[in-house]
């Protein structure tokens, strides 16, 4: 990529005053890197092409490296010509997917997140024992389509706290909430107080659903963003947990934040008067990205970032069986 930095400020005597504050954690989770992962040594193993249905993790840059290396996104299975091998994303697929790929012959390799699965599978008890599950996330997102298509016709898509109001149950209704893996945290809970209220029956999933690596973001960006005049944000349009993040930072109290997804998008007017500048990314958003932003913020004469810690994490995440028998038969 050719960086175009521009002309850097004119420094004032308020530069002295500056710092960025940089978010840890932030940028990729256990579930991406685990995605993104999966297709490149899909890529090495099988060879191109290797489709991949839905973008495998929602990142435009990540999407077209691995368009580089030779995988190809499309929508939906009839696009992928049978007997080939297809990767299903990290937001997880419906079982209607999983018929289809099976009638068409396809070779299929599963990179759904384990947290998302953990929601699927939750879904699937609640359904077999009987509740209308109030399901909290947003409309069209495949994460959504993937939990909901558990149990289609148990299922109610609860989208902000206000849709609460609308609806209505018999007071010996079995009732249980879910949530997709990448809300704001807050609101979510915002959402359940409300239901709960409504509905004191209500039934609270086994662990919390949204995931560990959205709650570890958003608190991070709460402590960079309290006292920042600008927070940026690293992330896709697409990406539900950055658009996320952006909303919790100007909650948490920051004058400004906004959304990009490289330095191209950067807006210079945005650091008139603004001393403190501070930078986070989504989950599925590789650094690189991060130390642009980074060069051109030092460029316009911003001391070097400063690291703010909330949380380590460890966790990381085995590949997927089917990957990983080739693999292992493969001698890798």
């Amino acid at each position: 990529m050719n960086i175009d930095l521009g002309n850097p400020r004119v420094l004032s005597p308020d530069d002295a005053e500056r710092q960025v504050l940089l978010a840890d954690p932030r940028g990729y989770c256990a579930g991406v890197d685990r995605a993104v992962v999966t297709v490149e040594e899909a890529l090495d193993l099988y060879g191109a092409p290797v489709y991949v249905r839905k973008q495998i993790v929602h990142n435009k840059h990540v999407v077209s490296n691995l368009e580089k290396r030779g995988a190809i996104f499309v929508e939906e299975l009839d696009e992928v010509p049978v007997g080939a091998t297809v990767v299903f994303s990290a937001h997880g697929v419906s079982p209607a997917v999983h018929r289809e790929a099976a009638e068409r012959e396809l070779k299929t390799i599963d990179a759904t997140c384990p947290l998302v699965t953990k929601v699927h599978r939750e879904a699937v008890r609640f359904a077999r024992e009987g509740y209308t599950i109030l399901l909290i996330g947003h409309a069209g997102h495949e994460e959504v389509e993937g939990t909901a298509g558990e149990a289609p016709d148990q299922t109610v898509l609860v989208e902000h706290p206000d849709d609460v109001d609308k609806l209505e149950f018999p007071a010996d209704a079995k009732l249980a909430w879910l949530s997709q893996t990448t809300l704001s945290v807050d609101e979510t809970m915002e959402t359940v107080r409300r239901l709960r209220s409504k509905f004191p029956q209500l039934e609270d999933p086994p662990s919390d659903d949204i995931c560990y690596a959205t709650q570890n973001r958003q608190v991070a960006v709460k402590e960079i963003g309290a006292a920042a005049d600008l927070v940026i944000v690293v992330g896709s349009a697409n990406s539900s947990n950055s658009v996320r993040l952006v909303e919790v930072a100007l909650e948490a109290g920051a004058k400004s934040s906004y959304r990009i997804d490289d330095i191209s998008e950067l807006d210079e007017s945005w650091l008139d008067g603004a001393s403190t500048v501070s930078v986070t990314s989504g989950a599925s958003v590789p650094d690189h990205l991060v130390q642009e932003v980074l060069a051109y913020l030092a460029e316009r004469g911003y001391p070097d970032a400063r690291p703010v810690q909330t949380a380590e994490e460890t966790l990381a995440f085995s590949l997927p069986k089917e990957l990983h028998k080739d693999l292992k038969a493969a001698g890798r």
